[in-house]
């Protein structure tokens, strides 16, 4: 309620500071919040004089007209403060000495929390309350909330320091004598007289051109809190040892600048990497005692202002430089310090429905400490403590003494504990980087302090696998001597055992070689899905060629395109297919490897010869059906295959031998899939996801099901094929799945569900779940080998996409290839066995995707850690540049990765009363608005510790790991 002081009880009125009136609005706003209400407690030992006490704090009160003032606005243009002639301090004695030590603790809390919810009315002095609680015969807990409308934090060394005195004068029975104060309301004058216009040129010149808040990046999204907001706040602070501290000191010293500007320094490069932005704005608080005003420096009441700080931080900047320029600013804006935070919000270019900022920085280096330290002959002051609250998201306080303390205050709505923790130990790492990187450029300062970086790069990749020293064809044929007489693959009515087909690619690849195929040649595969497409595809290997898929159901015009681009030497397809596309351009003549069946097309840019595997299989079954001698190795092209060309043109990826063992042989262990499974091949050969069905089953002694081309599309063949083939394995994309549920598919109690291709959403993933034995969701580009990771779900789990497969690295990466922290959104860089060669004949797009590897060495040699990978990668905000696979899979959420350390205990001592004035959000603001690339040819990469960017160069960094023998590649998502 709004009440008019008596005229004859009042001394004096007047309006404002800009701080104050934010402050009001925001007490008005939420009266209940809490907010703005500053609690300063300690114990007090000894002999207390409780008269004296007394005494000397209704002294201070007399004596300091801003500890009777009250605060007026209904009806009024304007806000005003009132200042009372005479105002009682009141005073409340508890006696809690027969309570025990825990009772007591608890008892204090509930005490501060209802107090703080409370809160005073504020147009009735005063707005402060004392308690006095007895815990023991010579101890106290002295407990004084007041209103942040008052004081501001370097008043409060002031008033400790004159009530001490004031205390020990009473205490001997005498009567204090000290100079009458300069009152608050000189100060308020002095605002009065401030060139307004003058400040407002300033800030439209310092604040053009930005046009949103800076957001943290994590967290929830801000949402209005209720009248509460006492409940919603949580704070964590961090010390800096004294030797740490006094090496900023000197080198802030060194740079002629101040300590206030590191810290915000740090804050500002803090605020950039989380947000990504490099046009950065904060609140800071600012002194708001002018030199100007004689004896302003010992005036008690609310002086300081928070005002915006703008900062441009370019990563390739040089360190020194930018410290100047932020230092300089700060001078700037201290010539203005005066002005209304509504008024400067109203120069910017921010809508006024959003406020100018979300983030505080308030450094505090006034002189509490030696206040308290000054000695009574009866009573010593202990366990000094200060609380208050904020109506900003975040809020950091900075407080200076033998020690630099950075303590964060935050909306736990908005930022988990584990997110202060990680900012503030953040915060310490970019300050203690300041020291020891030189005159380096901004991008090259850490942020991950070193067990973050530790963990991020090196421990959750650690998933080093032996790879099989054999090609896919060679551990086939190692199977084929294990199961010679089993079942490999089944089409219909035709069965082939494991021996019966590797005859047959036995004979195909001799075919070949007679025709002059060698390692590395590109042949086209243009077949319909049947036994003789897996035949063509092993013969193919054997060789030590790579295969071009190539789909009869694509367009035409894409399929030369594929063609011509890949350069094939050969195209092996039959006759009832006709010319590749439908069309062709040149001509066909008849002679085969021994004088039979060859068809020479000749395009418009390519020579290549023709196979068709109906008509000329009378000549290919002459041939040998002994594996081929070979020099064939895993470095050696397994398939060209190309992508989608939804973002532009198709790309061919060229995926060498290495990788693809390598998925094949992660997933059969990871899957367990064993000489009993049945996996039900359900995906166009144009995918590279058709690779791990045709052939993961054939290296581990199971049956292939092949269905027809029409199947792909047809629910109910694909259906009827599970059922009739009892199937154990199927994977298909999400879509797949959601169109065999909906065409009425019951599921299938022992059926294996691999799921990829798309993202699988929760609903659809409880779906399966309960029609299946096992789904497992995969995720991979087309660029790092059909599948990257794996995630097998359990009910009641959300969906991410998992964990790296074998000899695979996952980072996530900002825009110079530094990690970005736990729940910071960035680019997924994917690294390993996996990545592809690079794209075929497009050398400047394979350099700026496939980028050099600064973190890790080759997979295959050493050993990378102590214990496996147990990091997972949930579903957030990344950005896929090369298919624009909308996933989202950023941020890395190890279940290892929740921190669970408990709060920093806040520690008792002065230098950690913070200036709660400083926390305040805008003076009206709202009270107006809301009511390497690649060098070599692409085919010298000889291993395969390439790596995989997700978009974007990185500078230089120390490698985690030991060096080991690297192809220093890696991809980008």
């Amino acid at each position: 309620m709004n009440t008019t002081p008596n005229r004859q009880a009042i001394e004096n009125i007047y309006p404002l500071s800009p701080m104050q009136q934010g402050m009001l609005f925001h007490s008005l706003y939420a009266p209940s919040s809490g907010a703005y209400v500053i609690q300063v407690s300690y114990e007090l030992h000894g002999n207390l004089n409780i008269l004296a006490f007394e005494q000397a704090w209704q002294h201070l009160v007399n004596r300091h007209t801003v500890l009777r003032t009250a605060f007026v606005w209904d009806k009024l243009e304007k806000p005003l403060q009132v200042v009372g002639k005479q105002v009682k301090c009141p005073i409340t004695h508890l006696d809690w000495q027969n309570y025990s030590t825990t009772t007591q603790q608890q008892e204090l809390s509930i005490l501060l929390q209802k107090e703080r919810q409370q809160g005073f009315s504020l147009s009735q002095a005063p707005l402060m309350h004392i308690t006095l609680i007895q815990l023991a015969p010579t101890v106290y807990q002295f407990v004084w909330s007041y209103h942040h409308l008052l004081l501001d934090g370097w008043s409060m060394p002031i008033l400790l320091q004159e009530f001490l005195m004031i205390y020990g004068v009473y205490s001997r029975g005498q009567t204090p004598t000290l100079s009458n104060p300069r009152p608050y309301r000189d100060y308020i004058a002095w605002l009065q007289q401030q060139n307004v216009s003058q400040a407002e040129t300033f800030w439209k010149q310092h604040l053009q051109g930005f046009t949103t808040p800076t957001r943290l990046g994590i967290g929830q999204p801000g949402d209005a809190q209720g009248d509460n907001l006492s409940t919603h706040y949580t704070e964590q602070s961090i010390h800096l040892t004294c030797e740490q501290t006094q090496q900023l000191y000197n080198f802030a010293k060194q740079q002629q600048i101040t300590l206030n500007t590191l810290v915000q320094a740090a804050f500002a490069l803090l605020l950039s990497r989380y947000s990504g932005e490099m046009d950065i704005l904060f609140g800071t608080v600012c002194s708001g005692r002018p030199g100007t005003l004689a004896g302003v420096e010992s005036m008690v009441g609310l002086f300081i202002n928070t005002l915006p700080l703008r900062v441009l931080v370019s990563p390739q900047q040089k360190l020194y430089s930018w410290l100047q320029k932020i230092q300089f600013q700060e001078v700037e804006i201290r010539e203005y310090e005066y002005s209304n935070l509504t008024d400067i919000q109203r120069c910017s270019e921010v809508p006024r429905s959003l406020p100018l900022f979300e983030t505080l920085v308030v450094f505090e280096n006034y002189p509490v400490e030696p206040a308290l330290k000054q000695s009574l002959d009866t009573v010593q002051i202990r366990n000094f403590h200060a609380t208050e609250q904020t109506n900003y998201p975040l809020t950091l306080y900075a407080v200076v003494d033998s020690q630099l303390s950075l303590r964060l205050l935050s909306d736990r709505d908005r930022y988990t504990e584990d997110n202060i923790t990680q900012l503030l130990q953040q915060l310490e790492t970019l300050l203690l980087g300041m020291l020891t990187q030189g005159d380096c450029a901004l991008v090259e300062l850490p942020l991950l302090y070193p067990a973050q970086q530790q963990q991020i790069l090196v421990d959750w990749n650690v998933t080093v696998k032996e790879i099989p020293d054999q090609c896919l064809h060679e551990l086939f044929a190692q199977q084929v001597k294990e199961t010679p007489d089993a079942t490999a693959v089944v089409f219909e009515e035709q069965r082939l055992s494991y021996s019966e087909l590797n005859s047959k690619a036995n004979q195909i690849a001799h075919y070949l070689q007679k025709l002059g195929i060698q390692p590395e040649a590109r042949i086209g595969v243009y077949l319909e899905r049947s036994p003789q497409l897996l035949i063509a595809l092993l013969g193919i290997l054997k060789t030590g060629a790579a295969y071009i898929p190539l789909d009869p159901s694509y367009p035409a015009e894409r399929l030369r395109f594929m063609i011509e681009d890949a350069q094939i030497a050969l195209l092996l397809t039959e006759s009832s297919l006709g010319e590749v596309g439908g069309q062709g351009t040149g001509e066909q003549r008849g002679r085969g490897a021994e004088g039979q069946g060859e068809i020479k097309i000749t395009s418009s840019s390519a020579n290549y010869q023709v196979i068709c595997l109906d008509t000329d299989w009378e000549a290919i079954t002459q041939c040998c059906t002994n594996n081929p001698e070979c020099q064939v190795n895993l470095a050696n092209l397994a398939y060209l295959i190309y992508t989608s060309g939804s973002t532009g043109t198709p790309k061919g990826v060229m995926v060498e031998m290495r990788s693809l063992v390598n998925v094949l042989t992660a997933l059969k262990q990871q899957l367990s899939i064993t000489a009993s499974d049945r996996l039900l091949a359900s995906t166009t050969i144009a995918f590279d996801i058709a690779a791990l069905e045709l052939f993961l089953p054939l290296i581990a002694g199971a049956q292939l099901i092949l269905t027809r081309q029409t199947a792909l599309v047809d629910p109910g063949q694909l259906t009827a094929a599970i059922k009739q083939y009892q199937i154990t394995v199927m994977q298909a994309t999400p879509a797949t799945w959601r169109l065999l549920l909906t065409s009425g598919w019951q599921g299938k109690p022992d059926l294996k569900i691999l799921c990829g291709g798309e993202a699988l959403d929760n609903s659809l993933a409880a779906q399966l779940l309960s029609l299946s034995q096992e789904v497992w969701n995969l995720y991979g580009p087309t660029e790092t080998t059909i599948w990257s990771t794996v995630q097998q779900l359990n009910n009641g789990e959300s969906v991410n996409i998992g964990y790296p497969i074998a000899n695979t690295q996952f980072y996530v990466l900002d825009n110079y290839l530094q990690p970005v922290p736990v729940g910071v959104p960035g680019e997924l860089y994917i690294g390993g066995a996996g990545v592809a060669r690079g794209y075929w004949q497009r050398p400047d797009l394979t350099a700026q995707r496939f980028v050099p590897n600064p973190f890790v060495g080759d997979w295959g040699a050493g050993e990378q850690g102590g214990r496996g990978v147990e990091s997972k990668y949930s579903f957030t905000s990344i950005k896929d540049s090369l298919t624009e696979f909308k996933d989202s899979s950023a941020s890395i959420k190890d279940s290892s990765a929740s921190i669970k350390d408990s709060l920093t205990e806040f520690k008792d001592s002065l230098t950690e009363f913070k200036d709660s004035s400083a926390s305040i959000k805008d003076s009206l603001t709202e009270f107006k608005d809301s009511s390497a690339s690649i060098k070599d040819s692409l085919t010298e990469f000889k291993d395969s510790s390439a790596s995989i960017k997700d978009s974007s160069p990185m500078p230089n960094a120390p490698c985690p790991i030991q060096n080991r023998r690297s192809r220093p590649l890696f991809t980008v998502w």
